[in-house]
């Protein structure tokens, strides 16, 4: 299990509760439970995911490992000064994989109370998948091994002859960690480049046979280790989608980078992009100055719109809200629909919000899943309508509600921190 943090409610004992029961009947099967989460945003409190897990850790050190992963680049003075929650700022383990033998559910959202009860977000399942269960569940114990490992006392340590994330050197870290993560990579890469050699024929007449109708890519990206995989396939996507196909794209906090916004704007297809509105924004209503986080989306948002109206790319470009009275949203992916086809083909679906912090600062996967399955493209088509149903167009008139109104200082700040959140 790979996430962002784990929450402490009764829901997410519920969790405990269940991965204990399966501990325990297991008995001496074999059974081993791995879970990765980020080290500032699990430690985060006198009550975090370290502490609910601890019981679970002292019962079973041998079959449960427990990672936290520490950015390299929180650090120093940085890492002296920086307060807790606004810590996480500089850099986060962000993957949403959750892994069942040969099963895998990929999504966006995290192990917390508020995503199994009111917050939107995307899940999709692969069963009996063993490459692709294979290939995460190497890539999760590669993260591990380069992250803290959590002990039964409550402290942490690395494991032998590691280099510390924030104590040790960081390029030599960055080096250790790109090494080991691009080592599942290849030997992923060199395993389906053999066995498609071997199976080459048989795999082309079952191609044409429609025997063979989807195909799934896992993206990675994790900049700080010089692992772009995910960027370079969503740049290609981006450029590549042609006239009149159609790109639905959606994220939680809309805050494109200047590479994505540039495609979106020079590139041809027709973009349908949700976000959030400012109440379904996971930081509305926060205490401080995280309060002030939905108003600087909506003042990016406005700059966004803005440049498409300056363009006259109103009719290509189209922005929506998210609203769902007492919930929040935070669905990511993209859709892309061929031109002239009902059905979407391709979907995007994982942690990236295809943010600054996404592409920069976070590690982050998921995958493509291309298919021309039709009851699948039903299905896919059916997961995005029924996310768009719950929005509203944006236009000019939207920016001049008052709620919509952002304070000039908020408006001066944004420059300055949009690419920490």
């Amino acid at each position: 299990m790979a996430s962002l943090y784990l929450g402490t409610g009764p829901l997410e004992q519920e969790l405990v509760d269940s991965i204990q029961a399966v501990l325990e009947e297991s008995n001496s099967s074999g059974l081993q439970v791995s879970i990765l989460l980020d080290y500032t945003r699990g430690s985060r409190g006198k009550i975090n995911s370290r502490t609910i897990l601890l019981p679970l850790l002292k019962k079973f050190p041998r079959q449960l490992r427990v990672s936290l992963y520490h950015t390299p680049d929180l650090r120093g003075l940085l890492k002296l000064l920086v307060p807790e929650r606004f810590n996480e700022t500089i850099g986060l383990q962000h993957i949403k994989v959750y892994l069942f033998d040969d099963s895998l559910i990929i999504s966006g959202a995290n192990l917390s109370d508020s995503y199994f009860t009111n917050r939107q977000d995307r899940y999709i399942m692969l069963r009996d998948c063993k490459e692709i269960a294979d290939f995460f569940a190497e890539l999760i114990e590669a993260i591990g091994d380069v992250s803290m490992q959590l002990q039964p006392d409550d402290t942490v340590c690395i494991q032998e002859g590691a280099v510390h994330p924030f104590r040790g050197n960081r390029k030599e870290f960055c080096q250790a960690a790109n090494r080991r993560i691009m080592e599942v990579v290849n030997t992923a890469r060199a395993l389906k480049s053999n066995k498609t050699a071997v199976e080459n024929k048989s795999l082309r007449e079952s191609v044409e046979n429609d025997q063979l109708d989807t195909w799934v890519f896992p993206l990675i990206q994790m900049k700080p280790f010089g692992i772009r995989l995910d960027e370079r396939v969503t740049k290609r996507l981006l450029v590549e989608a042609a006239d009149d196909s159609r790109v639905y794209l959606t994220s939680g906090y809309f805050n494109l980078t200047h590479a994505y916004l540039d495609l979106v704007l020079g590139t041809r297809a027709d973009y349908h992009i949700l976000m959030a509105s400012p109440e379904v924004n996971g930081f509305f209503g926060a205490k401080g100055v995280a309060g002030a986080i939905p108003a600087a989306y909506v003042h990016i948002a406005k700059q966004f719109y803005d440049r498409v109206c300056q363009q006259g790319q109103q009719n290509r470009i189209q922005l929506l809200e998210y609203f769902r009275s007492n919930w929040t949203f935070h669905a990511k992916g993209l859709w892309y629909y061929l031109k002239e086809t009902d059905r979407p083909c391709l979907t995007l679906i994982g942690s990236p919000n295809f943010g600054y912090r996404s592409v920069h600062r976070d590690l982050e996967a998921q995958v493509a899943i291309v298919t021309a399955n039709q009851s699948l493209q039903a299905k896919l088509q059916q997961e995005q309508e029924l996310l768009y149903e719950r929005a509203t167009a944006v236009s000019a008139s939207t920016f001049e509600r008052p709620n919509r109104y952002v304070k000039l200082w908020v408006k001066l700040v944004t420059p300055l921190i949009k690419n920490f959140f």
